[in-house]
């Protein structure tokens, strides 16, 4: 009988290299590559509007609710059955995205915000979490000019983004890994960290 997959989840300011960094681990692992708001269809409208400056000004909590909706199609639809089928799951961003953006970042109860994740997951959790961290300066830098509507929230709102994923990583013990080298020194050191974790 096939064991479960393991489930790891990448997260992390905006331009700190999630993306590329689970797109890496998952090729590594042969294992299915997704992200949030998104990998599903109905996810992916969810992330339009949801990035879109042209949907003005979200209330946190409209945000909050968007990226749970887009979440429980998503473990549904992609993460759930992949890992029953023993197939291991990779994802840019997952509830601790809601903790750090809507709950630190925008002010929200950090906890209600965990209860609306938790319902809309169904109660699947990552087996790891893994945050890769970039200074403010070097963000700003990757960044650039040309910003969707949350890369656009300002600096302020993005510290305390950066110090509610520090806040959480302390408490639950993630993974920490320094995002601001080249991307194949930060892809050993991802590796080196999930797979003495997981024992890979």
């Amino acid at each position: 009988m096939t064991g479960r997959g393991r489930f790891v989840v990448f997260e992390g300011g905006d331009a700190c290299g999630k993306s590329t960094q689970a797109a890496r681990l998952a090729a590594r692992r042969a294992a299915v590559l997704t992200r949030e708001p998104g990998g599903t269809p109905l996810g992916e409208r969810v992330r339009h509007v949801f990035l879109d400056p042209a949907s003005g000004e979200v209330d946190a909590r409209t945000e909050a609710l968007l990226v749970a909706a887009a979440r429980a199609q998503h473990v549904v639809e992609v993460i759930a059955p992949a890992l029953d089928a023993g197939r291991d799951v990779v994802s840019d961003r997952f509830t601790g995205s809601s903790l750090a953006y809507q709950g630190y970042g925008r002010g929200l109860d950090v906890e209600a915000v965990r209860a609306l994740s938790r319902f809309a997951t169904g109660g699947v959790e990552p087996d790891v979490y893994v945050l890769l961290d970039v200074p403010a300066a070097v963000a700003r830098q990757r960044l650039g000019d040309d910003r969707d509507r949350m890369e656009a929230a300002g600096d302020d709102f993005h510290e305390r983004v950066r110090a509610g994923y520090h806040a959480l990583a302390a408490a639950e013990g993630w993974l920490v890994v320094d995002g601001s080298g080249s991307e194949d020194d930060v892809e050993r050191a991802v590796w080196a960290a999930v797979s003495g974790r997981l024992g890979w």
